[in-house]
């Protein structure tokens, strides 16, 4: 596995991550949410590069893997925001404004996927829009 394909799945582990602490804002991760974030991974993300895994396998499916283990896990939402902000803040360069406008959308997408938005996904959503601003 060369550089480019390794920071490529730590990429898609770290949407998993954000994607995650979206969902898991309120403390509960819903069937809902599950289902919007792998209908997104399958349309949109799968068409973002071509990169794989060592498995031979669209390395954009780490996103739900992650997903997947941390709700499995039951990890703080918060850490993995966190988590999520460091590895941007490391890689911000490679953050396109078209990759940038793909996250918000599926941020919001989760978020909306059980009855509308709560308090606690409105303002995860709002601190990631900070940090795409910055």
């Amino acid at each position: 596995m060369n550089t480019a394909q390794n920071t490529g799945i730590i990429f898609y582990q770290n949407l998993g991550k954000l994607f995650y602490a979206i969902a898991a804002s309120d403390k509960v991760v819903r069937k809902s949410e599950y289902d919007s974030l792998r209908k997104i991974v399958k349309a949109e993300w799968e068409k973002v590069d071509d990169i794989e895994d060592e498995f031979g396998v669209d390395a954009s499916f780490q996103i739900e893997i992650v997903f997947d283990w941390l709700d499995h896990e039951e990890l703080s939402a918060e850490e993995c925001f966190t988590q999520f902000e460091t590895f941007f803040k490391e890689y911000k360069s490679q953050f396109t404004d078209k990759l940038k406008e793909l996250i918000w959308t599926t941020a919001n997408t989760i978020a909306a996927a059980f009855s509308g938005m709560n308090k606690s996904e409105l303002m995860m959503l709002g601190r990631l829009k900070l940090i795409f601003e910055k």
